[in-house]
């Protein structure tokens, strides 16, 4: 090799280099910057002791304890393998919201995948100043392969008919639509068959003007051992592994809706919050009804207590009421209904 060629390989060497180090520092401002977007969410969680509960959340506790052992203990196997027990639970939580003076009635849609019907029950209080706009709060009532299913998902039906009480006597601006799905638990997940998808499929053939969807996906189950919480990598990298928190869970398109739900609970909840914008393929964050929804084009999150990533009773026969803390549930629906307002209250 002669001098000249050995000093152009040098310089050609240095300016790859440097371009190579321009270019994973780019990547590390890109990734620190989503990363702080993604996780870093607005305000400050809750830490420490709770405060004394009131009596009116000791009475929501009564109310929410109520209807998940209504739910478990009337309807056992509420699911597509026994369509007269399924059909009764329908039948049940419509009764149950027009109680709650909440309209309602059923969305009776033909599975695909498999035999028979199954049914929505959708109910909706009319926006006061802009009807036109609506806010979907869902929950799935159906019972995997015929557990008891307290947690997953009576906890976050009997939350959504908490919310459903409150929003009758006190409505938003916009439409709030509280919807009961059917068909969330395999083997209908992530199909055309599943309940929350037939809906939001049916949002968007009537053109409707979805502004948000939050999937009330399980919020029973807390434990305040240190160790008690889970998660999918990489989020054990930035989250407390003690399992006493609601998380707000939305994709990366969702993330500005996920931020503005976490401060505002976090602003007007003493309650340990978490919340979390990713890439939908990451395991977990599409878990459940609001997944329907991205399908659809629409800003979607759920809530919940993180499924299997802390509660060890996740699709079993233990998944019972007395498994659940009632309390806990109440302090956390009181923030749920907060978010909600503010998502039903201000234009988008």
């Amino acid at each position: 090799m002669t001098d000249n060629t050995a000093k152009k390989f040098k310089i050609s060497s240095k300016g790859a280099i440097k371009r190579l180090a321009i270019l994973f520092a780019i990547i590390a401002i890109a990734l620190t910057a989503f990363l702080q977007f993604a996780v870093n969410m607005p305000g400050s969680g809750h830490t420490g002791p709770l405060p004394a509960l009131t009596d009116a959340q000791r009475s929501a506790a009564d109310r929410l304890e109520r209807d998940v052992r209504s739910l478990v203990e009337n309807h056992p196997g509420r699911s597509h393998m026994a369509p007269a027990r399924y059909t009764a639970a329908a039948d049940s939580l419509k009764a149950a919201l027009n109680q709650a003076g909440v309209p309602s009635d059923l969305e009776v849609f033909e599975m695909t995948n498999r035999k028979g019907t199954a049914a929505n029950v959708v109910g909706e209080v009319p926006g006061t100043s802009r009807p036109e706009r609506i806010v979907v709060v869902g929950a799935h009532y159906d019972a995997h392969l015929g557990m008891p299913a307290a947690d997953d998902n009576a906890s976050g039906a009997a939350g959504l008919l908490e919310l459903a009480r409150r929003f009758s006597v006190s409505p938003s601006a916009s439409t709030v639509r509280f919807v009961l799905f059917a068909n969330e638990e395999p083997p209908h997940f992530m199909t055309g068959d599943m309940g929350s998808y037939v809906h939001a499929a049916g949002c968007k053939q009537r053109g409707e003007s979805i502004a948000a969807m939050l999937s009330v996906e399980m919020i029973g189950y807390f434990d305040t051992a240190p160790g008690s919480q889970d998660y999918p990598f990489p989020l054990s990298l930035f989250y407390p592994d003690t399992g006493d928190f609601v998380a707000f869970v939305g994709n990366v398109g969702s993330g500005g809706m996920v931020r503005r739900a976490v401060r505002t609970f976090r602003d007007t909840t003493p309650f340990p919050s978490e919340g979390v914008a990713m890439p939908s393929g990451i395991p977990g964050i599409g878990y459940s009804d609001h997944w329907s929804f991205w399908e659809h084009g629409y800003k979607a999150m759920m809530v919940t207590d993180t499924s299997f990533y802390r509660n060890p009773h996740y699709h079993t026969s233990r998944d019972v009421p007395s498994t659940l803390d009632y309390e806990r549930m109440a302090r956390a629906v009181d923030g749920i209904e907060r978010v909600v307002r503010n998502l039903a209250s201000v234009a988008d």
